[in-house]
This record gives C-alpha cells, structure tokens and sequence, in this order.
C-alpha cells in the first residue's frame, strides 16, 4: 500500500489518484506505463477551472450582514444569498459530478417540504465545500451533518442553532472561495 503525499491517505497499488484528495499519487502509476506512457482516464477529470466568462466567486458573506438585509428587505436579500450561494459552490465544486439546486429549485422544493429543503441544501453545500478543500489544500473540519446537527436539535437553544449552522456554512464557502480565486484568479484578483 502507498500512500498520498498530499493528504496521507492510503492508496492501492496501481492507482494513479487518491480516492480521497484527488491528487495524482506519484511512483504508483502502473496502468500509464502499460498505454504507452499516456495517462489512463480513471473516470477523474479536473473540470474546475473557471469556464469563460465565470470569474471570481464571493468570498466576503457575513452572517451580520446576511442577517441585517433579510431584515431591511422584508427577505428579498435572502433569496439573493441562496441564488449567489449555489452559483459560487457549483462553480468552485463542478468536478465532483453533483450540483446544488438553484433559486428556482430551492423555493419550490421548500414550499413542498415545508422547509425541510432548507435544511438539506445547506447540508449538501457543506459536505461539497468540504470535500473541494482537499483539493485548494484547505481542511474545512465541519460537515453537512455538523451543519445539520445545529440547525435541527440546536434550534431548541432559543432558536441560536440556526445561526450557528449557517454561520459555519457562510465561513467555509468563504475559506474555499479564497482558496479557489487565489488557485485560479491569483491572490489579487
């Protein structure tokens, strides 16, 4: 067994990528040696590199200042926050294969589930973002049942685990936004 340089996972012989990371694993490449010295396609493809025309993601949420304009705009900003929220996290997670449903597909699907939606978006925001900080090279230690967890049984602590639970999710888009513009767009973008 090898292991990642990267992340320190253990990897199978023959694998030319972490399963964990994503990282090519040096000196563990059998297969490309067989195809001529081409690198074989494992399925993996590093699809996150900005498409013409996407630029830098958002990397200054607050949850004050989410909290303050849903205020002052009756909860119009809120809806604004989800649309940027999930545009941002496709954009810095589409090589994982999945999305995040948009605007649209947020205020139909919580209007159906009697916002039980809410709560599974933010959790799958979180485990996205938290599997993409491998590979910007950032641990995000919380995950989407962290997320969770907080929004659901902290909800009975006067309603503060709510805040809690998006707090965590606006600090670690803003950490893998950060990583992704600084990777991708350079430090000053």
């Amino acid at each position: 067994m090898a292991f990642c340089t990267k992340c320190g996972s253990q990897v199978q012989d023959g694998s030319a990528f972490c399963t964990v990371c994503g990282s090519t694993v040096e000196g563990n490449n059998n297969n490309a040696q067989q195809n001529n010295g081409t690198q074989p396609n494992y399925g993996y493809q590093d699809n996150s590199r900005p498409a013409p025309g996407e630029g830098p993601v958002t990397t200054d949420r607050s949850l004050l200042l989410y909290i303050l304009l849903s205020i002052v705009t009756c909860g119009i900003y809120g809806y604004y926050f989800v649309y940027t929220m999930a545009k941002d996290v496709n954009q810095m997670c589409k090589e994982d294969g999945d999305k995040v449903g948009g605007l649209a597909a947020y205020i139909i699907l919580s209007v159906l589930t009697c916002g039980l939606y809410q709560y599974y978006w933010l959790y799958k925001i979180q485990n996205r973002v938290q599997s993409a900080g491998y590979k910007y090279g950032i641990q995000i230690p919380e995950n989407g049942t962290t997320v969770l967890l907080w929004m659901i049984v902290g909800s009975l602590l006067c309603g503060i685990g709510a805040f809690v639970g998006m707090h965590i999710v606006i600090k670690s888009t803003n950490r893998l936004g950060i990583a992704y513009n600084g990777k991708y767009f350079g430090n000053g973008y």
